[in-house]
């Protein structure tokens, strides 16, 4: 009789499909960098533990830092419908309960941990998102015990292997866009074997708290954090006013001059909230005008629908042409693309009026555009080859290929273009911005 396989085995058919995948992640952003994958443990078995901010598209990026497989747990309601959850475990990823399932159901983890703990031994990485559930903010929550209690039993098992804990930070550019950035650090792991033998004196559940608070310090470090207060808001908007100066002047400093792109705009980011946090403990009747500001600066651009990448970056005049005649010289092909990728649009709105969780947006965008457009396309080269020269069917075909992305392309410099003028219409947010610098750099 067949062994059982398990859920960490090697599937062609999952091979196979997993390059289509990571194309289609690659495509769904402008920019994805990965940073710090050096640091990543070549002796042992690994458990990722990443920030949750994004819903489904955190896993996917996580699964695309590289080509080896990787088991997730998932929230275990969405198992319950038996087709769904043959998908899913295919997809090597397993139900965890969670305490607000009930303390019956939690009971239930046991299974998954030895699972988990089977997954480990064979040296398959492993990921738990361990906050427990996701925000769509630049902030975090607090840690669940699960991926603890993986860790300390796996490590019990197999004493003999190494086991790290490796905290990962997701930034996204932004959380609803589609084809914004991702920007993912590994930060230095945690060797849990070496962590319970410096710490055997203390009890279990004292460890578990010592190792909990260490993560949680240690995944702090690779995400962009802002308190997840009254101020939240203020801060955020704050950060996108100074980030253009921001980026200016680290071109000056010996260390930072050499980022780009990504790094730059999260360290920057990060700079302004430390000093924010210095004001803060300095000079706390500067910091509550700041703030002011800034919740001020927040309500206005929105009310004026104007997009924060018209506050960060400051396009000069014959940066303007250029858009302007990019634009001009894709309308010819960006008009059929926009008619071709309705059926897609249609359906993410459609599915989008349904949704109670606005962060699982771009989950579905991408899971569409992965599944319906390849369906699409067979439609239309069908079509193609139906009523045209087999030539002409061919070059059609292979020009309609990208649709979607050019579509989304010409779209978003339609949207920034909007923005960028209703921001220069708008004299009082760009004073109150232009306070907000002056306090951020001369105060």
């Amino acid at each position: 009789m067949a062994a059982k396989r398990k859920i960490q085995d090697n599937n062609h058919l999952y091979n196979f499909l997993r390059h289509y995948v990571d194309i289609a992640l690659r495509l769904s952003y402008r920019t994805i960098k990965y940073v710090g994958r050096e640091r990543l443990p070549r002796d042992g078995a690994i458990i990722f533990a990443p920030n949750h901010t994004n819903a489904l598209m955190d896993a996917m990026v996580i699964l695309a830092m590289d080509h080896r497989p990787k088991v997730f747990v998932a929230r275990a309601d969405i198992f319950k419908n038996p087709t769904l959850a043959k998908i899913l475990s295919f997809l090597k990823i397993m139900p965890i309960m969670r305490m607000r399932d009930g303390i019956d159901e939690v009971r239930k983890n046991n299974e998954t941990i030895e699972r988990a703990v089977d997954v480990l031994r064979d040296k398959v990485p492993f990921c738990i998102f361990p906050e427990g559930t996701h925000q769509a903010k630049y902030s975090s929550l607090p840690l669940s015990k699960g991926i603890f209690r993986i860790a300390f039993q796996a490590q019990e098992l197999m004493p003999d292997m190494p086991l790290y804990i490796v905290p990962v930070g997701i930034r996204y550019g932004n959380f609803f866009r589609f084809r914004s950035t991702v920007r993912v650090e590994i930060g230095d792991a945690i060797n849990v074997g070496e962590f319970v033998a410096k710490h055997d004196s203390l009890s279990a559940p004292e460890q578990m708290n010592m190792l909990k608070d260490l993560l949680d310090e240690r995944m702090k470090r690779q995400i962009l954090f802002i308190p997840n207060d009254e101020n939240y808001e203020a801060v955020y908007e704050i950060c996108a006013a100074v980030a253009r100066i921001q980026l200016r002047n680290m071109r000056h400093d010996r260390v930072l001059s050499g980022l780009r792109g990504v790094d730059a705009q999260f360290a920057a980011s990060k700079m302004t909230v430390k000093h924010i946090e210095y004001i803060k403990e300095n000079n706390a009747e500067l910091y509550a005008e700041l703030m002011a500001l800034g919740h001020r600066a927040s309500q206005l651009r929105h009310e004026q629908k104007i997009s924060l990448s018209s506050v960060v970056v400051k396009h000069s005049a014959l940066m303007r042409v250029v858009r302007l005649l990019i634009f001009i010289l894709m309308l010819p092909y960006s008009l059929p693309a926009m008619v071709l990728t309705l059926p897609i649009v249609g359906l993410c709105k459609f599915i989008f009026t349904h949704l109670k969780d606005y962060a699982f947006r771009n989950s579905v965008r991408y899971f569409i555009n992965l599944i319906v457009w390849p369906v699409l396309m067979i439609i239309y080269a069908a079509v193609a080859y139906a009523v045209l020269p087999w030539q002409w069917a061919l070059v059609g075909t292979i020009a309609a290929l990208p649709a979607p992305i050019v579509a989304h392309e010409v779209y978003r410099l339609v949207r920034i273009l909007r923005s960028d003028i209703r921001l220069l219409r708008n004299r009082d947010l760009r004073a109150i911005y232009a306070k907000i610098r002056e306090i951020i750099f001369t105060k």
